[in-house]
């Protein structure tokens, strides 16, 4: 039987990364995994939902050092986009792991152009001594084989969430989130386009990480909508909502997927490359942060039909 240790972005309350955290903990137990630990930023929490060991994000060495396997994704942890003080953290429990002697496992990451000569450098130098490494989307794959790294091109783990059918699909949903380049004349805009479009229908605005999407939702809800917020949603809330909506309007990659998943129509706005890269890859249309006129994108997101929606199977991959 094996112990396995999993790094990911797991205990913020992000949905997407906590959806990816119980498809890895349950394919764990499905395997006869004799010990799962996550690390997490909130081991109390994190212990009690997936039912499993938890450690803080700090406190891996010992938890590490007893594991036979570490698994790190899924998501995008290995990027310098958001920061260098982030990949090299990853990195550093990857070393860890490598000095140990133990088996390190990439589970279905995500990989964008890096800023940093040394982000780069040291990214490369670690996965090439991995055990096996798998990436949810092309352009990753991409990337990777350019470095002489192989790769096993697999589904994003939301993709094998089995989420049951809600019925008649009905309601417009947006989600949105703070970034850099998310500027108030974009969201008066699309308020304007949604006001214009669907008159005066209530609008639900979905919150998938709070201290992120609640201060742009607040803000977008301030204005001439309808609007109601979700918000401390678990993941299964969240799911449940977006798969009773016929309409999404989202930003975040998992908000978008998640509506695919579940055949809502999905107009994504493209405020990072994985987004655009699962917009391509699905079939749905896309807003750009800079877009002057949204006509287009809403005329495409009306003649969507979500059974055209190009969706992969996911496997879990063999992790012994």
């Amino acid at each position: 039987m094996t112990k396995y240790i999993v790094s990911g972005y797991i205990g913020f309350d992000n949905f997407g990364d906590e959806a990816i955290a119980g498809v890895l903990v349950k394919n764990l137990k499905n395997l006869g995994a004799e010990k799962i630990t996550l690390i997490s930023s909130n081991p109390k929490k994190t212990a009690a939902l997936y039912g499993v060991q938890s450690v803080g994000m700090l406190n891996f060495f010992h938890a590490l050092s007893e594991s036979d396997v570490l698994i790190s994704g899924g998501g995008s942890l290995l990027q310098d986009v958001t920061s260098l003080k982030s990949l090299f953290y990853y990195l550093l429990i990857i070393m860890t792991a490598l000095l140990f002697n133990k088996k390190v496992f990439i589970f279905a990451q995500g990989f964008t152009p890096f800023r940093t000569k040394i982000g780069k450098f040291l990214t490369r130098f670690v996965l090439k001594r991995c055990t096996a490494i798998t990436v949810r989307d092309v352009n990753s794959w991409k990337m990777l084989a350019g470095w002489n790294i192989p790769a096993e091109l697999v589904a994003d783990p939301v993709f094998g969430i089995d989420i049951p059918e809600n019925g008649e699909k009905q309601g417009i949903g947006i989600q949105l989130r703070s970034c850099e380049g998310l500027t108030d004349e974009f969201l008066n805009k699309l308020a304007d386009e949604i006001k214009n479009r669907f008159g005066d229908k209530e609008i639900t605005l979905i919150s998938l990480q709070d201290n992120i999407d609640l201060p742009v939702l607040e803000k977008f809800a301030s204005g001439r909508l309808k609007t109601r917020i979700l918000k401390n949603l678990t993941v299964q809330e969240a799911l449940d909502e977006i798969s009773s909506l016929e309409y999404l309007i989202g930003m975040r990659f998992h908000a978008c997927l998640a509506g695919v998943k579940t055949g809502v129509k999905v107009l994504g706005i493209n405020y990072d490359i994985k987004v655009q890269t699962l917009a391509q890859e699905a079939g749905f249309p896309l807003l750009e942060l800079n877009s002057k006129n949204f006509s287009e994108g809403f005329d495409k997101l009306f003649e969507l039909n979500p059974y055209n929606y190009r969706i992969p199977e996911f496997k879990f991959p063999a992790l012994i």
